[in-house]
């Protein structure tokens, strides 16, 4: 327990999706790493059925870091081609320290570039195990600051509720990462995202960053679920960027017309667009369901309302409806192929008649 002051860690995410999928079991062989375990490790007694379906591939990481100097963390390898680097940074100071640290951290130009540099020499070791690995990548970073228990003038840790009554305010500028006082509405609709489970432990969750006041034990499932959730986000936008370009391409054919000739190119495209529609549901719905909650239902409270404030839902919603434009754009595109293909059975009926009638006039003159 802090007596003086704050205790506890900067946890900082950078996630990168970097494939279509990963072959987890080729990359243990690859990197050594141990047989999957259960993934997350929730604080109450569940089942073991509360689990994700394909736990992510563990590796340990250390490199040069900029002005931070070396940093040392771990690499997360999730199945369906996202890649999580987490940093871990010990912190101890007043709350100004703490919001000096957050602002740092959270509005440093060049921080993810130095991520992504110390993360390729691992992507190369594990590229047999990336399936179509990506040129360009999709990125997020996540800032976690972890706080231990603090005592109280009575000696006593002070509860999520005393703890948001006397340091609501800087709660508030620590998830947004700036210094400025927000006014009463905005400092309200921020602390508004919280949850607890024990009066005793408290998240705060806001779109890049969140705040954990709890034991490193308690801290740790919830820390995995923040992560998972925007592991979400990033294949999500990755999927909607995908669906964005295809669709693009589509109206620009449609554009060009769909005269005679050009049907019969529909056809081709409505065969390719069916297939990468097709592709994208699949690897949605593996990321919708890497993760089950089927008794832990406050986990399963505590990841939606995570999720929602980095706008996991709002991705998923688009994703959904440029799969279902992608759908009716299909359907389409093979009725104008049919209509096509139909017309030209009907001329060939028209003239194998003709051609017969001129052989039966033919015969009778």
């Amino acid at each position: 327990m802090a007596r003086h002051g704050l205790s506890g860690t900067l946890s900082v995410l950078f996630l990168y999706d970097v494939c279509d999928e990963i072959r987890l079991d080729a990359l243990r062989g690859l990197t050594g790493a141990p047989p999957p375990g259960r993934e997350p490790p929730f604080r109450q007694h569940v089942p073991e059925y509360v689990q994700f379906a394909r736990p992510p591939v563990i590796q340990s990481f250390k490199a040069p870091f900029g002005e931070a100097g070396p940093a040392e963390g771990r690499l997360a390898y999730y199945d369906y081609g996202v890649v999580s680097l987490k940093l871990e940074f010990p912190f101890q100071g007043g709350w100004e320290d703490a919001l000096d640290l957050a602002v740092l951290w959270m509005n440093s130009p060049d921080l993810e570039q130095r991520s992504a540099e110390s993360l390729e020499p691992y992507l190369e070791r594990a590229r047999p195990a990336l399936v179509n690995p990506y040129q360009q990548r999709l990125s997020e970073d996540y800032f976690i600051f972890h706080l231990r228990e603090i005592e109280g003038e009575n000696g006593r840790a002070l509860t999520a509720a005393q703890l948001l009554e006397q340091h609501g305010d800087c709660i508030a500028q620590i998830v947004r990462g700036e210094r400025a006082m927000f006014s009463n509405a905005e400092r309200s609709e921020i602390l508004a995202s919280r949850m607890s489970y024990y009066d005793s432990d408290l998240l705060v969750a806001g779109w890049t960053a969140a705040l954990i006041y709890d034991t490193r034990e308690g801290a740790l499932p919830t820390m995995q679920l923040l992560e998972y959730a925007n592991t979400q986000l990033l294949d999500f936008r990755h999927y909607d960027a995908v669906l964005t370009n295809l669709l693009t391409r589509v109206y620009r054919s449609l554009e060009r017309g769909t005269g005679f000739l050009g049907r019969w190119r529909l056809a081709r495209e409505a065969e390719h667009l069916n297939t990468i529609r097709l592709d994208v549901r699949e690897l949605t719905e593996r990321v919708d369901n890497s993760i089950k909650f089927l008794s832990d239902m406050f986990a399963a409270r505590l990841y939606r309302m995570a999720a929602a404030k980095i706008g996991v839902p709002d991705y998923k919603r688009l994703v959904e409806q440029k799969l279902e434009s992608a759908g009716e754009l299909y359907g389409f595109m093979m009725d104008q192929y049919h209509q096509g293909r139909a017309f030209i059975l009907e001329v060939m009926v028209v003239i194998i008649l003709i051609i017969e009638l001129l052989f039966l006039f033919r015969g009778k003159l």
